[in-house]
């Protein structure tokens, strides 16, 4: 970090003085740094430092090196500081995000200064779930989604989510013929043209969520491709991410109807008036929708992933039966 920058944040902060104690993690494709530092003042003992490198030269693991690519990337990360600058303070316990406390940016980086939620109660970052740590995460997701039903998601990406149909037109030219490849627009239709839009996160995998360490509260990170859209595309997700086919085959009639029960009285507590039960049909019938989407993207982005399994595959073939039915 340049000692310019450093003495922003000193100064910014109003703290005596801030020290780098760990790089939590490099930034996807290289793109900069998450870092924690030690801060020497007396409302505040530990921030976080995200780091953006505007002039990096993209170095995708997956090969995916092209002038889209890298567009794509550092406009993500813009709409990220717009998310925090303008949405974020909405959130409230129920929806817990980090608390945006300075941004900076210079000729070559962009700089979010950010709540350590380590050091105030969420520490835990977890790669397996129980059921009832995968409701607190979809009770997260519904509480989201309530708050921003119905809203224009200005200064934000128009569609959420890094994979939808617009902006992975060179995965999508890549795909095998079939017809899940034949249908992709219309499948993105469906979803697009969804009566009930709300502000979805975009990116809520499991390793953007972080745990209390009762494991009985949970907050996200990680806001560079939130958007509108539906949230069936946040739901099916964050499943994606959580759990197995097996455990999906069993477990996602009682988890969906867990979210839409909260999402429910989420709406109502926060004065959201809306026709619920045709809300919940029709997200319901895009639940379907929203796999299909993503699989769609994997298969031309990485067509060997491992969450291209059978019940990813049965929901692609669900969503074709339908769409030759209604043909």
């Amino acid at each position: 970090m340049h000692q310019s920058i450093r003495s922003k944040i000193v100064h910014g902060l109003d703290v005596g003085s801030i020290h780098l104690e760990e790089v939590i993690q490099e930034l996807w494709s290289g793109y900069g740094s998450l870092c924690r530092y030690r801060a020497e003042g007396e409302k505040l003992s530990s921030i976080i430092v995200k780091q953006i490198d505007l002039n990096s030269q993209l170095t995708h693991p997956k090969g995916w090196n092209t002038a889209a690519s890298h567009q794509r990337k550092i406009k993500s990360y813009e709409i990220e500081r717009q998310w925090y600058v303008h949405w974020a303070h909405r959130c409230d316990q129920f929806s817990r995000v980090p608390k945006l406390l300075l941004h900076l940016a210079s000729d070559e980086s962009l700089y979010l200064v950010l709540e350590d939620l380590d050091a105030n109660g969420y520490p835990l970052r977890l790669d397996q779930l129980t059921l009832n740590e995968v409701e607190l995460t979809l009770s997260w997701l519904a509480h989201f989604h309530a708050t921003f039903m119905g809203e224009h998601p200005n200064h934000l990406w128009k569609e959420g989510s890094y994979w939808h149909l617009n902006s992975r037109k060179e995965e999508w030219q890549t795909m095998a013929k079939g017809e899940l490849k034949a249908n992709a627009s219309n499948i993105d239709h469906q979803l697009t043209a969804t009566k009930y839009r709300t502000v979805i996160h975009g990116d809520a995998k499991l390793a953007n969520f972080c745990f209390s360490s009762e494991r009985d509260q949970i907050a996200a990170v990680d806001f560079q491709y939130v958007g509108g859209g539906c949230g069936m595309k946040d739901v099916a997700y964050f499943l994606s991410s959580a759990m197995d086919a097996d455990a999906l085959f069993a477990h996602d009639t009682e988890l969906l109807e867990c979210y839409f029960t909260t999402l429910a009285s989420a709406l109502k507590s926060r004065g959201k008036s809306l026709d619920f039960p045709e809300l919940k049909s029709e997200w319901i019938r895009l639940y379907p929708f929203a796999w299909a989407d993503f699989s769609r993207f994997l298969e031309g982005w990485s067509p060997e992933h491992r969450k291209l399994h059978p019940y990813s595959r049965s929901m692609v073939k669900k969503v074709l039966a339908t769409i030759e039915e209604d043909a």
